[in-house]
């Protein structure tokens, strides 16, 4: 999943991108008002994490004006505590409002909360065959016994499923499970899918995740 953070502290901001990485976000970060509004308007988030005391043009104003385009699930995330800020937020058409300080897992938890409740995740568990992928749990299953995945392998795993049977390119699959400035002449996709189908089809007969040689990847079930 892609999720914008827009935060002028950098401390924050580099603690929340660390945070989310290690959970299997992507993550995009924007210090100003006026880059995180173009950065919202015209990328597709699952979720914007966004303060409201922001350079150039506050929070406010950009959900106000993202509104106009976009529905886009957003999270505030701010020190300004009182109960008129916090019903201002909701008004303006925030899906919820979290005060700093705050704790790492209650942020998740709100994120997982909005995403369930969104038209992102109106299926929680996902299954291909005879693969089940709890989107939030984080957990996969092959036969019902349980795959042990990294964050980024859960990630990959979770990209290909949405696209069932749609053939994924490495620079889209660099876009959405590696960062945007991700070198797309290494090995590392090919290497991680190696990976990722070791534990997903090793010792089945039906293989889910296919290889379209010169074009890329794809995860379906294929009849014999």
């Amino acid at each position: 999943m892609r999720i914008l953070i827009v935060e002028d502290e950098v401390k924050t901001l580099n603690y929340l991108k660390k945070g989310l990485t290690e959970h299997g976000y992507v993550v995009d970060m924007a210090e100003d008002g006026i880059e995180g509004l173009y950065l919202a308007e015209n990328n597709d988030y699952e979720l914007i994490i966004l303060d409201i005391m922001l350079p150039k043009i506050d929070g406010w104003t950009v959900l106000q004006k993202l509104r106009q385009t976009k529905q886009t699930p957003v999270l505030f995330l701010s020190a300004r505590d009182t109960l008129d800020d916090r019903v201002k937020g909701l008004e303006l058409g925030a899906d919820d409002y979290l005060i700093k300080p705050f704790a790492f897992s209650e942020l998740l938890a709100r994120m997982r909360s909005i995403l369930r409740r969104g038209h992102v995740q109106q299926t929680e568990v996902m299954e291909i065959a005879n693969l089940k992928i709890d989107l939030l749990k984080h957990k996969v299953y092959r036969n019902d016994k349980h795959i042990d995945l990294t964050p980024k392998e859960f990630s990959l795993l979770s990209l290909l499923a949405r696209r069932e049977g749609e053939v994924l390119s490495r620079t889209l699959i660099a876009e959405q499970v590696w960062d945007m400035n991700f070198d797309s002449d290494t090995n590392i996709i090919d290497v991680a899918i190696r990976r990722l189908r070791q534990k997903v089809d090793s010792g089945c007969d039906d293989k889910l995740i296919h290889t379209i040689r010169g074009v890329g990847y794809v995860l379906e079930k294929r009849s014999e």
